[in-house]
């Protein structure tokens, strides 16, 4: 589904509004979803112009939970309550729900934003002991590190066959199923 600025939303909406054609119809003309058409038509109804524009808010824990209160005390749904409070995800509200069902108050709380550090920014993290030469460590060092490469190539031949035996059953056929015999008179036949 294409991104569609505010004018072409209004043309859509008048159109609808005009009595040019149904939800179905105008849906399919433009290639959008009828949700989203019945969303920028009542928002358009309530709001009017400013229902159509584009909007990205952050909201408060208050807000959402206050949303959350008005749509249950009223008995609406969340498109409906989306749209009384000119929210523009669609999927805002269900989202909240969630949040608040698990974590409480919280959960809605906002989180602060932040960057993900890049490859290119992320420092190597220091070994927690620089490698001394084999001339210098204590025979159980060398010991200990011995079993645990040992421990490291089991591992990794055990993970090697573990994948090698899923992309087999992977290749192979299911078997099919069998479907149940009915009774057709005296003539017995599988179900089809």
């Amino acid at each position: 589904m294409a991104k569609y600025d505010q004018a072409t939303r209004r043309k859509i909406v008048d159109e609808y509004l005009s009595g040019s054609g149904g939800f179905r119809e105008l849906a399919r003309r433009y290639d959008i979803g009828r949700s989203t058409l019945r969303r920028w038509v009542s928002g358009y109804r309530i709001h009017g112009d400013s229902g159509l524009r584009k909007k990205s808010s952050r909201y408060d824990a208050d807000f959402k939970l206050h949303v959350l209160q008005y749509m249950r005390s009223n008995e609406l749904s969340g498109q409906q309550v989306s749209v009384l409070f000119d929210l523009r995800d669609a999927g805002a509200i269900g989202k909240w729900q969630r949040l608040y069902h698990d974590g409480g108050y919280e959960a809605l709380k906002p989180r602060p934003r932040s960057r993900r550090p890049t490859m290119a920014r992320a420092k190597p993290t220091p070994s927690k002991a620089p490698i001394r030469p084999s001339e210098e460590r204590t025979h159980q060092e060398l010991l200990d590190e011995n079993e645990y490469l040992r421990a490291e190539v089991a591992y990794l031949k055990k993970l090697q066959e573990l994948r090698r035996e899923k992309a087999l059953a992977a290749k192979q056929p299911k078997p099919r199923k069998s479907r149940p015999l009915q009774r057709c008179g005296d003539i017995t036949r599988r179900d089809r």
